[in-house]
């Protein structure tokens, strides 16, 4: 109940006109789930030209203290954009932090999870705080972080993001 006057309150203050709309969203996790392959990489490398030998040597990444080559950070953390944009077109992502927290290696089934923790209207868009985090599908965290984005509207778009490996 008290969560419930908290965004009753949260909505008039910040203009929303339907409470239902507001609590869905913040009730609502997008998830998807992704292996990445050693394809995955090479085209990762080819386009940010990040070679990272840690991503291609297995000694190199085991003289560093990892058990195999890496997937960079940033690949998987390309996850979450994807899950924004699918749900809300139009979105406007403004800020991301990241926080490794274990390594991803290839071939490791990861999920990543989208979840808006707070809305503010402007104008006529909607300014949206979200947490963003991804597991291996065995249970540990390996990215957590917050992103912000401006989103057109507060409906979601019904998505149908497959489960993806290359």
């Amino acid at each position: 109940m008290l969560i419930k006057r908290i965004l009753s309150s949260s909505i008039s203050l910040y203009g929303f006109s339907s409470l239902s709309t507001c609590s869905n969203l913040l009730k609502s996790i997008s998830k998807q789930a992704r292996t990445f392959s050693d394809a995955d990489i090479i085209e990762y490398t080819k386009l940010t030209h990040d070679a990272n030998p840690l991503h291609f040597d297995a000694e190199c990444a085991k003289n560093a203290g990892f058990s195999d080559r890496l997937v960079p950070g940033m690949l998987v953390a390309s996850l979450f954009p994807r899950i924004i944009a699918a749900h809300f077109p139009g979105a406007v992502y403004v800020s991301q932090t990241l926080h490794f927290k274990l390594p991803v290696y290839i071939g490791d089934e990861i999920i990543a999870e989208v979840q808006a923790s707070s809305v503010r209207h402007m104008k006529n868009k909607y300014i949206v705080k979200l947490s963003t985090k991804c597991f291996k599908c065995d249970g540990p965290l390996v990215i957590d972080g917050e992103a912000t984005a401006i989103l057109p509207s507060l409906l979601m778009e019904p998505t149908h993001l497959a489960t993806t490996s290359s």
